[in-house]
């Protein structure tokens, strides 16, 4: 007889198997305690490699996370550097061109002095490139009567006693860029003129 000629819902391949779910042993009358112990161990072994998948997705999701704000942490410090090198490498390019001008500056200061640019087309030549170069921060500093500062000014001689120096004559004046001395100013040195009696 075949599995088709059998009655309806009967199932001739398939093993029956049967679960004793009692709590009490029937033969002793304990409970089974140790047994239960054992099924709920063997459901928390399964239940176990779940909660480990899940503990280890966070934590590599947690040390990606680190690793991205890693990154764009050091690509904000790479950007705000290279900002900073783009000004700085600007300035210094500026400071080459003002060097190499300085001669010119000078020539034009004497030039001056003498009532050569009073009028014509080198006063207004002159007045242009300072004009430009007032623009990109340059000041001349260093003026008969000044304060003599170490810091800014060259001395080529002392004529005064050293108490409160003060500049005499200018031989060359000092330049600065910005807030950059360029060149210091080569002066001489004196004291200040005593003040008129009232």
């Amino acid at each position: 007889m075949t599995q088709a000629d059998g009655p309806v819902g009967e199932n001739v391949d398939e093993p029956v198997t049967i679960a004793d779910n009692r709590k009490v042993d029937p033969e002793t009358g304990e409970p089974r305690v140790a047994e239960q112990r054992a099924e709920g161990a063997a459901d928390d072994a399964a239940a176990q490699p779940a909660g480990d998948e899940t503990s280890a997705a966070d934590a590599q999701v947690t040390e990606l996370t680190e690793a991205l704000q890693r990154e764009r942490a050091q690509f904000a410090n790479f950007r705000r550097r290279s900002a900073e090198e783009q000004l700085q490498a600007v300035d210094r390019g500026k400071q080459v061109l003002v060097e190499k001008l300085l001669p010119i500056l000078d020539d034009l200061d004497r030039a001056r002095d003498h009532g050569d640019l009073e009028s014509g087309p080198l006063r207004a030549f002159a007045d242009k490139l300072g004009d430009v170069l007032a623009a990109e921060k340059l000041a001349k500093f260093a003026e008969p009567g000044e304060v003599f500062d170490p810091e800014l000014h060259e001395a080529i001689q002392n004529d005064g006693s050293g108490d409160t120096p003060v500049i005499g004559n200018v031989f060359r004046v000092g330049y600065r860029l910005g807030d950059k001395v360029i060149r210091h100013a080569m002066v001489t040195v004196t004291d200040p003129e005593p003040a008129p009696e009232q």
